[in-house]
């Protein structure tokens, strides 16, 4: 069985998967392709797997491709591929899609999903993904392709309608939402046994209901928190909480994400909102900055000391292999396509967070209805941004990037049309041949 990692100079991460996979007998012996562009990171990552395998006495193979030239041989014959790569990096385009909006008066926390960043970050990766999936259609069209990387909905949601590509699109917050929240508010004796529903979109997929394990509604207790949790200055998860309050449900990402991903709480007339809700301002940029530091140090310290001993984490990558291979059940929050309206309230082209059950024949979508009104009418506000991020994608037209600009909850509510349009136009200039022409 092989396995090929796309964007393995993601060291961090491709650890956390093939360490996951050496947990599992059934998975510890299989080819492991990383595949790269930057030829440093690459060797990096070898080096750090190869001490994983040895200290998990795996005997599979680790093999390593590097360049555009050698990507059809890092695929050839996969049975699995996971993407996880980031175009441009965070230099320079990551500090494009900050420092260029910011001109304009144009705040970010993350930029990643939506907002002005995510279409940039989703316009640059969709043709790279796109090649990924011809070469996967010529020499691995059986393989299950798993995406990691973001905007999650907008590059899933392309590959799956415009390639032949079997295409996931997996994150990690499904997992830890309840959890999160439990904790949160002091409610840690309700984790166990615990029962959940969870869908809508990336990063806005709600939590509409959450039981104990008697199947008592915890929400009523949950809303009754949730003022102190909010007046609380120390406390962070602040938007998220608003939400409950606003509009009666949680969601599975962070409150810096949700910052950005609506009208409300990043306001030039509103400066204090900045505070009252302790809401980061530039946080990608400086993740970004402190990940590399950390990397380089951790790197270090396993060259001197070893690899520390793995616990297999939460990413659903593993799991899903393993299901498929031994034909047992298992259930994840999956990004597919809305095909048969597994969510009612949105168009077929969305591509949704649904809960997915996996076994040797695959990944079965499960049908979920309708969702509370008002939480439908905030996630289709991200919809008609990511469907016009993805014709503009599809068509080269810019007139579709500045539409998706223009639609964007907190990028039109701080910016006229004509500043929209003047600032997407130096983006795509800044960055230069990261795209692809627009007309």
């Amino acid at each position: 069985m092989k396995i090929t990692f796309m964007g393995a100079g993601s060291t961090v991460f491709a650890r956390n998967v093939y360490g996951d996979c050496l947990c599992i007998d059934s998975l510890r012996d299989c080819v492991f392709a990383l595949y790269d562009i930057d030829a440093q990171r690459i060797e990096e990552s070898r080096i750090i797997l190869e001490a994983m395998k040895k200290a998990k006495n795996g005997k599979g193979t680790i093999e390593c491709y590097v360049g555009v030239e050698n990507r059809k041989a890092a695929l050839k014959d996969a049975d699995f591929v996971i993407n996880a790569i980031q175009v441009g990096g965070y230099e320079p385009c990551t500090v494009i899609d900050f420092e260029i909006p910011k001109k304009y008066g144009l705040q970010q926390t993350i930029g990643d999903t939506l907002g002005i960043g995510g279409i940039m970050r989703a316009l640059r990766t969709i043709p790279v993904m796109e090649d990924f999936a011809r070469d996967m259609e010529e020499v691995c069209p059986d393989a299950l392709f798993m995406n990691y990387t973001n905007p999650m909905s907008m590059l899933t949601g392309y590959i799956q309608r415009y390639t032949g590509v079997n295409t996931i699109g997996l994150c990690h917050s499904v997992q830890v939402c309840s959890n999160h929240l439990l904790e949160a508010l002091g409610m840690e004796d309700k984790l166990e046994g615990r029962k959940e529903l969870i869908a809508g979109i990336n990063h806005m997929a709600w939590l509409l209901e959450i039981k104990d394990q008697y199947g008592n509604d915890l929400y009523p207790e949950i809303r009754s928190k949730v003022d102190a949790y909010i007046n609380d200055p120390e406390k962070t998860d602040k938007v998220r909480m608003e939400y409950i309050k606003n509009f009666g449900y949680y969601c599975t990402e962070s409150s810096e994400h949700n910052a950005e991903y609506n009208y409300f709480y990043i306001k030039s007339k509103y400066p204090h909102l900045i505070e009252k809700y302790n809401i980061p301002l530039d946080e990608y940029p400086r993740r970004c900055v402190n990940q590399i530091e950390e990397w380089k140090k951790e790197y270090r310290e396993m060259l001197e000391n070893g690899v520390k001993e793995h616990e297999r984490s939460r990413e659903y990558a593993s799991g899903i292999i393993q299901s498929i291979v031994e034909d047992i059940p298992y259930k994840i929050g999956g990004n597919v396509l809305n095909k048969g309206h597994l969510i009612s309230d949105f168009p077929e082209e969305a591509c949704v967070e649904v809960p997915c059950l996996v076994d040797g024949q695959g990944i079965h979508p499960c049908y979920v209805g309708k969702l509370p009104v008002q939480c439908a009418a905030m996630n289709m506000t991200n919809i008609n941004v990511q469907l016009l991020t993805i014709e503009a994608a599809r068509t080269r037209k810019k007139e579709h990037i500045y539409q998706a600009a223009m639609l964007d909850p907190h990028t039109g509510s701080e910016l006229d049309i004509d500043t929209i349009k003047k600032m997407v136009d130096e983006l795509i200039d800044a960055h230069g041949d990261y795209l692809p022409k627009y007309i």
